[in-house]
């Protein structure tokens, strides 16, 4: 049986593997993330193209540690308004997003790739719609308060768990995709490459 890398610093990821009882290690991905996202915005590339282009360096960045592993990279970009939003970096830049965001509606998406031998041995993508509410500057306020820098490590600047989901008045799509990883395609995906159980 091979052994299966998360090649990604998400915790947010590592939860939903490690809660779907998939045993992995985490090798963090060598991958410029910024410098990937301006060459194909250049290129006036797609979401999803993105997105999959992230996944899959990220997995083929740490192959060379184990050639025989399974290694599993994954991304998400969040699209609005013909554009793309990053990860927050200050608590500030997400409240201006939640911000912008609030009232609207905005496409999450996943992808996934998995690498094995230096070559990509399967890939997915996922797109999940969310509406958000019109909600108060003062629950704003509360949400960023209890939550603290941890928005900071989603591209929303939110997290569905919990008062998170006080965000939303629509979801349309998987929430496991929500999370950063469309989690059923690749549970069946490592069930093919031997590494779960038929």
């Amino acid at each position: 049986m091979s052994r299966l890398i998360l090649a990604s610093g998400s915790a947010a990821r590592a939860r939903v593997l490690r809660e779907a009882g998939v045993a992995f290690d985490v090798i963090w991905p060598d991958v410029d993330e910024d410098e990937v996202k301006k060459t194909f915005r250049q290129t006036q590339a797609d979401a999803e193209r993105i997105a999959a282009e992230l996944a899959r360096r990220k997995a083929l960045s740490v192959r060379a540690f184990d050639p025989e592993a399974v290694v599993l990279g994954s991304d998400q970009v969040l699209a609005y308004d013909g554009g793309l939003f990053d990860k927050p970096r200050s608590l500030a830049d997400a409240k201006a997003q939640l911000r912008v965001l609030r009232g609207k509606t905005h496409r999450l998406i996943s992808s996934a790739t998995m690498v094995k031998n230096g070559a990509v041995v399967w890939s997915a993508t996922d797109t999940v719609s969310l509406a958000m509410r019109p909600f108060s500057d003062v629950f704003l306020d509360e949400y960023i308060a209890a939550f603290g820098d941890l928005v900071l490590t989603s591209v929303g600047g939110y997290h569905i768990e919990g008062l998170g989901a006080q965000l939303f008045e629509r979801i349309e799509g998987d929430l496991f995709s929500v999370q950063g990883l469309p989690l059923l395609p690749v549970l069946g995906a490592l069930r093919e490459l031997g590494i779960l159980t038929e």
